[in-house]
């Protein structure tokens, strides 16, 4: 039973989160050689606040 835990700022749709759900199990499932009902894929949805990168917060950052 794999599970993937994907780490993201905060801000995907729910269909984008799909559409990564149906891609990575897709693949863990066939190159696992895993049942893909099998295979777990959690969200982390981070706020924009709670990351940093280059010494700046993403919410310090100019808006992309």
């Amino acid at each position: 039973m794999p599970v993937i835990v994907v780490r993201l700022l905060e801000g995907r749709t729910q269909d984008q989160k799909r559409q990564l759900t149906k891609i990575i199990s897709e693949a863990v499932s066939r190159i696992a050689d895993t049942p893909l009902d099998g295979v777990h894929v959690i969200f982390e949805d981070i706020p924009r606040s709670c990351w940093g990168r280059g010494g700046l917060l993403f919410s310090d950052r100019d808006p992309r």
